[in-house]
């Protein structure tokens, strides 16, 4: 089994390019969208999971997750759910035990996106958990794509304004990448794994 850095410092993280999700964005942003985009997920055996949420700068109040990404190799699904919601059919995705969805801090985006809809999540990985099994200590996703797939991504739309009327192609880029680098990262262990 292939050997990985346990963790990076500031200096070494810089020195690896920075990368992104090339693919297909798909934006769901109405319920006409909504159906197609469905029975693409539900035929996938592995999605890269993450969610966004518009940053609050006041003391004790916390807004909605605004953004729920799922991505395989090829598209990331982006749904609004500030102008959608959390539709039936996505919980159904999020509690289907058959397709693994992998993503960082999972719990957190989990329980921001139960305030939309209840839901009995099932297939969930932590990679902060998974990634233990090969001996790297690290655990942000920033890292995590230097060491295992040899490039870092960029986290400058972290703290923008997730429910902007549009999203900027900076923040559709940000988005689709986070989902689809979980999903690279999994494939790729699992990989060295078998």
């Amino acid at each position: 089994m292939m050997t990985f850095k346990e963790d990076l410092d500031k200096s070494e993280l810089n020195e690896y390019p920075v990368s992104g999700f090339s693919g297909e964005i798909v934006m769901v942003d109405n319920l006409s969208k909504l159906q197609n985009c469905v029975e693409r997920l539900k035929s996938a055996s592995l999605l890269g999971f993450d969610t966004e949420t518009k940053p609050s700068f006041k003391k004790g109040r916390n807004n909605r997750v605004a953004l729920l990404q799922l991505s395989d190799h090829r598209t990331a699904y982006l749904f609004r759910l500030n102008t959608i919601g959390l539709p039936r059919e996505i919980a159904e995705l999020l509690a289907d035990q058959s397709i693994i969805k992998v993503g960082v801090a999972i719990s957190d985006d989990i329980t921001g996106l139960k305030k939309w809809r209840r839901f009995k999540e099932k297939g969930f990985v932590e990679l902060q958990d998974y990634v233990k099994e090969f001996g790297i200590e690290s655990s942000g996703l920033k890292k995590l794509s230097a060491i295992i797939l040899g490039f870092r991504i960029s986290k400058r739309q972290q703290v923008s304004n997730w429910e902007a009327p549009v999203l900027s192609d900076a923040q559709l880029s940000y988005a689709a990448t986070d989902a689809w680098v979980c999903y690279e990262i999994y494939r790729t262990l699992k990989h060295k794994k078998d």
